[in-house]
């Protein structure tokens, strides 16, 4: 068999029918009839890494930051926004930045009260279909084209996550957080749920099918703290880091 002709374009090796007819400084020089090539994998990946290095130069000197998530269709007329907002209000008064997902709802009750308390007030929106935009509260704002890039940012620069009544959104960003935790993939930090009453049936859920079935231990329930006010999520948030110190 005649070896084949070989092409070597950057660290990837092309033979055969995958050799391409023109090189690749004459496809970036040709005048493109159409934008088809805005929507190809190469190209996606230098927009996500270019989102990575925008949300790491926006925040490397946030300082220590807390992210407080919770549902986008809960508005000011309900309880659990005007917890979000007290929640805001009591990490800025300790001198923590508060980090949401920068849209309606408690993640705006959440930048509302971090600026009323004096503190930076951290968003970092999502492209969706039905543009949410971000919050008037919000005074470093970001917006991602792609949830993990987002998802690294809330890890990489929170010391802990609160968490008020919400919904797939915000159960993926908890989940995500334990995963983390319970799999040593990050340091320990504090996942703190607020209003028994929204989250009891989840925990008495994972006490009594996942713990009980054996797919989580006994100890991984301690990840997860269970609170009722403000003032209680921000002591073990305070508690933590003062652990840290």
């Amino acid at each position: 068999m005649k070896p084949k002709r070989t092409y070597r374009t950057g660290q990837v090796v092309l033979r055969g029918k995958q050799i391409p007819s023109e090189t690749s400084d004459a496809r970036l020089l040709d005048v493109q009839d159409d934008s088809e090539w805005l929507h190809a994998d190469p190209w996606r990946v230098l927009r996500i890494q270019a989102e990575f290095v925008e949300g790491f130069g926006a925040l490397a000197e946030l300082g220590p930051a807390i992210s407080v998530f919770g549902s986008a269709r809960l508005g000011e007329d309900t309880p659990s926004y005007q917890l979000g907002r007290e929640v805001g209000r009591l990490l800025a008064e300790a001198d923590f930045a508060v980090v949401t997902g920068g849209g309606p709802g408690i993640m705006e009750a959440a930048n509302r009260g971090c600026v009323e308390g004096g503190g930076t007030s951290v968003g970092l929106g999502i492209e969706l279909p039905h543009e949410q935009g971000i919050n008037p509260w919000v005074e470093l704002g970001i917006n991602f084209r792609y949830f993990f890039a987002r998802k690294m940012m809330f890890v990489k620069y929170s010391l802990g996550f609160i968490v008020l009544p919400g919904g797939f959104g915000t159960m993926d960003e908890l989940f995500e957080a334990l995963t983390l935790v319970q799999t040593h993939k990050i340091k320990s930090f504090p996942v703190v749920l607020v209003d028994s009453h929204y989250w009891g049936g989840l925990v008495d859920w994972l006490r009594q099918t996942m713990v009980e079935d054996g797919t989580i231990s006994a100890a991984d329930m301690d990840l997860v703290h269970v609170v009722d006010t403000a003032q209680e999520a921000v002591a073990i948030i305070r508690e933590f880091v003062d652990g840290l110190e």
